[in-house]
């Protein structure tokens, strides 16, 4: 006795190699309550087209932590500066500028 294994799509059950598939990684989803994944082919895929604009947030208040995405628009009006705040933000890898430790705060 042999046992056969084959891969097939999660959307058509059309059959493919291995290396041919793609493993798409569903975040977040209005019905469902954590992140899923599925393989699926390339052509498969082709009619998904991503969306332009848009901005991805994650807010963080003590241990709360909310990720959003909001149309450039949206995100463009918490400021009339917000280019500036933007180029005058830290980046995450690193120390907060004007950090010194063990500096009184």
């Amino acid at each position: 006795m042999a046992w056969v294994s084959r891969k097939v799509s999660d959307l058509s059950g059309k059959e493919g190699k291995d290396d041919a598939f793609t493993n798409v990684v569903v975040r977040t989803h209005p019905n469902l309550e954590e992140s899923v994944q599925f393989d699926a082919l390339p052509d498969e895929l082709k009619g998904l087209k991503p969306l332009a604009d848009l901005v991805q947030l994650e807010l963080r208040h003590g241990t709360e932590v909310i990720e959003l995405v909001v149309t450039l628009e949206e995100f463009n009006k918490l400021s009339p500066k917000i280019q500036e705040v933007l180029d005058n933000a830290d980046g995450l890898k690193g120390r907060r500028k004007n950090f010194r430790p063990g500096a009184a705060v």
